[in-house]
């Protein structure tokens, strides 16, 4: 009696006692795992799954995780700046033993299925989060909420002093940090004793113009 079965991607056609070498499966040496996809069961009376046989199975024992031959990929480039590029690699491979072909009942064996590399195990579900105590709740909505401050409004509203004949952005912002930010303000300053900057006579009688 023998069986195709399909794993790695591949068909392999098995006997028992039969040793294999398929692409790595996640199982450690001596542990017996089970191959549940099979194709055709043969003998007597073959069957042809549609397309896997239903109940059927193979089931074999890890002997060894080993690595196919290496294989090197060269690649040239032939342009101005031509590069080279070699490549070495070895596939992970498992070495099996077949030990039992199974026409039916494979669900019912208890040995676990075979697994390729890459498997990875289905996730627990997620513990449901713990609904807050009700206390706490009523305590959040009886506290009052902070009241943010205001933001003083100003009261006096500063006027463009680069209308100023000779005022330019850069004398309007000394004059603006020194607290000059109105021609009523500039109208009062006093030449010769204001340090911040400069201040023209002229710009002081263009400001109590301005002012009325």
């Amino acid at each position: 009696m023998f069986a195709v079965l399909k794993t790695g991607g591949k068909q392999y056609k098995v006997q028992p006692g039969d040793t294999l070498t398929v692409e790595k499966l996640a199982a450690d040496a001596g542990e017996k795992v089970q191959f549940n996809e099979i194709l055709m069961l043969g003998g007597d009376t073959p069957v042809i799954g549609a397309p896997f046989v239903d109940g059927a199975a193979v089931q074999a024992e890890i002997v060894d995780q080993i690595k196919g031959d290496k294989v090197i990929h060269f690649v040239r480039r032939r342009r101005k700046h031509s590069s080279k590029r070699t490549k070495g690699h070895r596939q992970q491979l498992t070495l099996l033993r077949v030990t039992e072909i199974l026409e039916n009942g494979a669900d019912k064996t208890g040995v676990k299925a075979a697994l390729g590399a890459g498997s990875v195990a289905a996730p627990k579900a997620a513990k449901p989060a713990k609904a807050e105590a009700p206390k706490k709740a009523a305590a959040e909505k009886a506290a009052p909420k902070k009241a943010e401050p205001k933001k003083a409004e100003a009261t006096v509203s500063a006027d463009d002093l680069k209308l100023i004949t000779g005022i330019g952005p850069a004398a309007e912002k000394k004059l603006n940090e020194a607290g000059v930010t109105t021609y009523a303000q500039l109208a009062k300053l006093d030449a010769d004793t204001f340090e911040a900057v400069k201040v023209k006579p002229e710009w002081i009688e263009q400001a109590k113009e301005m002012a009325k």
